[in-house]
This record gives C-alpha cells, structure tokens and sequence, in this order.
C-alpha cells in the first residue's frame, strides 16, 4: 500500500514539476546589443512601416502612464474625460476641468508613429 501511494506523489510531483512553463531570458547583454542596433538603425523597425498608437484608447493609456508618474493619478483623474485629437501624425491630448473650477490642465502631444512624447506641459 505505500509504495503505490509513494509512486502516485511522486508522479504527481514529476507531472507538476515536468508542466511547470519554462521561460528562456535573453539577458542584459542582448538587450545593449539590441539598443545599439536600433540606434545605428540596423533592423527593421515595424514602427517604420505601422504606426504603434493608432487608436484613441493607445493614446490614452500612454499618456496617462506618463502624467501619473509626475503629476499623480489622482490629479490627472481629475481631468477626465479628455480631449484627445488625432492631427497628422500625432495623438494629442488635454485634461479638462468643470467651468467652475481655477486651474490649468495638461497638455500632451504623441508621435503616433513610435509613441515619443513630443511635447508635455501643465498649467499652473
């Protein structure tokens, strides 16, 4: 009786362990080397040939990824919704704030080709 009970934990633990997903890393020194390149321009880039923020919803998130790291999440909530333009190439954006309250809103402009900030500011 224990050793069928033996070999079915053991078993189970060898499935377990046997299923478990593996995950490979490419590790620093591959992510230096991928850097140079793309800053040497050698590769294809698909932000070359695609634009990466090509949606409203895109823009948003990546604007507001950045303005609640300096601003502050509560802050920028504040100016929801927003005002979000696509113009040319770009994703640009502004907080908003009811008409009865003081104060100024950020401004912010997405090159929606590669996703760059390409102007940022907040009014006093």
């Amino acid at each position: 009786m224990k050793l069928p009970l033996f070999l079915l934990c053991f078993l189970s633990v060898f499935i377990n362990w046997h299923c478990q997903s593996k995950h490979t890393t490419l590790g620093e020194e591959y992510a230096r080397k991928f850097l140079t390149d793309v800053q040497q321009g050698k590769g294809s880039l698909l932000s070359q040939v695609v634009p990466v923020v090509r949606d409203k919803e895109t823009a948003i998130a990546i604007a507001e990824a950045v303005l609640f790291k300096i601003y502050g999440k509560d802050q920028i909530i504040k100016q929801r919704p927003y005002e979000v333009y696509q113009i040319e190439n770009h994703w640009v954006l502004f907080g908003m704030l009811p008409e009865d309250t003081k104060g100024r809103v950020f401004e912010i402009a997405i090159d929606a080709q590669d996703g760059r900030i390409v102007g940022l500011t907040h009014g006093k």
